[in-house]
């Protein structure tokens, strides 16, 4: 796998992290209730950071050499 595709796949996982959290988001924000929106919603923030991580990486790690 060339490292423009790696980064490529990598990009995509950060895009679903994303997805991930704005469902996540939601529910805890309308659909839940209790103990378990704070569960809901702390898995939310945490995959936006980490989508965040990520593509800041992705972008930030310039252009491959191919």
């Amino acid at each position: 796998m060339t490292p423009g595709l790696l980064k490529m796949w990598i990009s995509f996982a950060g895009m679903a992290f994303m997805i991930i959290a704005i469902i996540s988001i939601y529910l805890s924000r309308y659909k839940l209730k209790g103990f378990l929106k704070g569960i809901v919603a702390t898995f939310a923030y945490l995959c936006m950071i980490l989508a965040g991580i990520i593509i800041f990486l992705v972008v930030f790690s310039g252009p491959v050499s191919e």
